[in-house]
């Protein structure tokens, strides 16, 4: 393979690797060490080291492999590759960041009275590895492939999917933490969602896609088969040329506005490309009416 054809990968790759860094680095300098939670596959992990010190690394290879596996058969591997990247990289940066601790080279910022430094700071730097990790087409495994899964096989909302295991998961390490921990966790939660928002460039639930183009049917049908997004062809006409074409609308949630825009562009680099926030988008693929 000719240095071209690499550069594209590991442009999309390199960033997936450093926001798997910054997201286990806060895992483990500001979350574990305070005793706070985590939503997802990765707040497992957390409750597994507090119920019984299993390192975070060894949990989280063994609760995503599975998970991969699975997502790889039903959702197919082209999907997940990026996927898998944000796995290897979540496990081998856990490890690295617990050994560098273990051997003190890294000291965890733990506080007894100052939790609220410690929960801004984890919500930042979380929020931020995700939100890097997320805008270049990857994830970090976990319930994100369960969401997916079952968005693919029953229409289930993946936002409504994923906020349900985070609450099952927060709300079973009521068993192992105090009350007060949980409250912070929230507001750490809470401020990791607006860093990946911000990050995504957008805080709203999804965007719309308005491509004006010659080749309008080619955009449509490669969208459909790749992102199984449903697209509408709408007729136009040129007020300058005069020539009948056709747009394309489409909606997509916000971790696919990368993957859209790469269509398009291999299609059609000359597309004109609208993308326009949306808000509370009802319908197949989205919250259900």
């Amino acid at each position: 393979m000719s240095v071209s054809k690499w550069f594209v990968p590991m442009k999309m790759i390199l960033p997936i690797i450093l926001g798997s860094a910054i997201y286990a680095f806060g895992l483990l300098y500001f979350i574990i060490p305070n005793q706070l939670m985590e939503g997802g596959v990765t707040g497992v992990t957390v409750l597994l080291n507090y119920a019984f010190s299993i390192p975070p690394a060894l949990s989280t290879l063994l609760l995503n492999v599975p998970l991969f596996l699975l997502g790889w058969k039903v959702l197919g591997g082209k999907q997940m590759v990026y996927t898998g990247v944000g796995i290897a990289s979540l496990t081998f940066f856990l490890w690295f960041f617990e050994k560098l601790i273990h051997t003190g080279w890294i000291t965890p910022f733990q506080t007894e009275r100052d939790y609220i430094l410690a929960t801004l700071y984890a919500g930042v730097t979380l929020g931020t590895g995700l939100g890097i990790v997320f805008r270049y087409g990857g994830t970090t495994g976990g319930s994100d492939i369960v969401a997916r899964i079952c968005n693919r096989k029953f229409r289930w909302s993946m936002g409504q999917i994923i906020l349900a295991i985070d609450v099952i998961i927060i709300g079973a390490s009521l068993f192992f933490i105090p009350r007060e921990k949980i409250l912070y966790t929230f507001v750490a939660v809470f401020i990791a969602s607006k860093m990946i928002d911000l990050i995504q460039e957008g805080a709203n639930a999804a965007k719309a896609f308005t491509i004006i183009s010659d080749h309008a049917p080619e955009i449509a049908d490669k969208i459909t088969i790749e992102m199984d997004r449903g697209v509408t062809l709408i007729p136009a006409i040129g007020a300058y040329s005069k020539q009948a074409k056709h747009m394309v609308y489409c909606v997509v949630a916000r971790h696919e506005i990368r993957r859209l825009n790469e269509i398009v562009k291999s299609i059609d680099p000359r597309a004109f490309v609208i993308i326009n926030d949306v808000h509370d988008v009802l319908g197949e693929g989205f919250k259900e009416t």
